[in-house]
């Protein structure tokens, strides 16, 4: 069976969260990650129907927008360890992600992610099978007047 190819995407890329958020955020594409990372504040965790839940706040920071409250299932929680070496015990759910044209359920750990530049990293369990990483390049996936939206 013939293998479909494989999308190339840049180091960063602008991508969206359909069910969270209908805009553009910036994301850093990072292969060293398993897991891919949403920025996101106030989290708590509760029950409904008998299910673990988590409610949130999306930033996606940039000063375009106020935080929008999310509610969405926990999938799981683990321990994360981030590029500075530190373990951390997050929570992870999951929703959709589109990154260019190719949309698909992703994983994301919540994450305090105030003090990095991307409010969004997405790391190589949501790229394998569909991406291919440019390095060297920048938001290939991106078209110019969106990326001139949001960057300006």
């Amino acid at each position: 069976m013939a293998r479909r190819p494989l999308e190339p995407i840049g180091w960063r890329e602008v991508v969206t969260l359909p069910d969270l958020w209908a805009r553009p955020i910036p994301a850093k594409i990072d292969t060293g990650a398993r897991t891919s990372s949403l920025h996101a504040t106030e989290i708590e965790r509760f029950e409904r129907d008998g299910h673990h839940w988590l409610r949130f706040l999306l930033d996606i920071g940039l000063g375009q927008s106020e935080p929008v409250a999310c509610e969405l299932p926990r999938v799981d929680h683990r321990v994360i360890v981030s590029s500075n070496g530190e373990a951390q015990d997050r929570y992870i759910i999951k929703t959709r992600l589109r990154l260019g044209a190719v949309e698909f359920a992703a994983e994301f750990s919540l994450a305090d992610r105030s003090d990095m530049k991307f409010p969004i990293l997405v790391g190589r369990t949501a790229l394998r099978g569909r991406f291919m990483v440019d390095s060297g390049r920048s938001y290939l996936q991106s078209d110019a007047a969106t990326r001139k939206r949001l960057l300006t």
